[in-house]
């Protein structure tokens, strides 16, 4: 099957090196582009029907050229790509899209707020994930370069990694010069065996297609320990799997993935 970026572009500051990032990777699996965006229509709270409509329309066209306009400064001319410019609901529109015929990621931009500076996913990346049952890309700003010589895959002891689902991902990645490491993150006192026997197996698992190995972080140390070797700044991508929320508690509440993430530029995986 054919494989295919499909991009949330908003025109903020990050959609052209939302794009130039996706190209980057693209190059390696022959990727086809969807660029995609939702356009936001205020019409007069009096107008009637047709005038609405006429409006929409105009709104949509602009966006449509604005997306012509970011994808020949960014793309090679001979680039596959489509575009998606609609009012109507984004998860909706998602929805179809991802119903074509193609294997699929969805890239969208992640950014920091000015409170502390600390990451916010914001709604649009927060419903998608919560909603549509697709890989999500999330990326922090003026990332530009797709790297992947270091995988970290986070792993809870009661929520089963989607191994279907990390193997689609993985036939996006090219699988010379590539590591993967599966990781925990342990409560203080917590008692490790069964969650060491599933790291050491899922690492069984993937040894024959990659270099593998898993490491258990614990609560007192976990958050020096894990950015000594994932917060290098290039090369390595976070997976982690929806639906896991002792794992999200962990992660967002004590910022850990604002500092890998934002600061440490490290693109988030999100399986379904």
């Amino acid at each position: 099957m054919k494989k295919r970026f499909i991009i949330l572009i908003d025109f903020s500051e990050h959609s052209e090196s939302l794009l130039k990032y996706a190209y980057d990777w693209s190059k390696q699996v022959s990727a086809e582009f969807l660029l995609l965006h939702q356009t936001q229509v205020v019409a007069p709270s009096l107008a009637d029907s047709e005038s609405r409509d006429g409006l929409t329309q105009q709104i949509n066209a602009e966006a449509q050229d604005k997306l012509e306009d970011l994808a020949r400064k960014i793309l090679p001319y001979y680039s596959k790509v489509n575009y998606a410019v609609s009012e109507k609901n984004l998860k909706l529109t998602l929805q179809t899209h991802l119903a074509e015929a193609y294997d699929d990621l969805i890239f969208v931009g992640i950014k920091e707020t000015s409170l502390r500076k600390k990451i916010f996913l914001g709604s649009t990346a927060i419903e998608l994930i919560d909603d549509v049952e697709s890989t999500i890309v999330a990326m922090p700003k003026e990332m530009t370069q797709f790297s992947h010589e270091k995988i970290f895959v986070a792993v809870t002891e009661k929520h089963s990694l989607n191994i279907l689902e990390l193997n689609n991902f993985l036939n996006f990645i090219d699988e010379s010069k590539t590591s993967i490491i599966f990781f925990h993150l342990a409560d203080a006192g917590e008692d490790t065996e069964a969650i060491e026997k599933k790291l050491r197996d899922l690492s069984k698992l993937f040894a024959t297609r990659y270099d593998t190995s898993f490491e258990i972080y614990e609560k007192d140390a976990y958050f020096t320990d894990i950015k000594k070797v994932i917060n290098n700044t290039i090369d390595e991508l976070l997976i982690v799997q929806k639906g896991s929320r002792h794992l999200t508690d962990k992660l967002f509440r004590r910022f850990l993935i604002n500092d890998l993430v934002f600061e440490g530029e490290t693109p988030l995986i999100v399986l379904p």
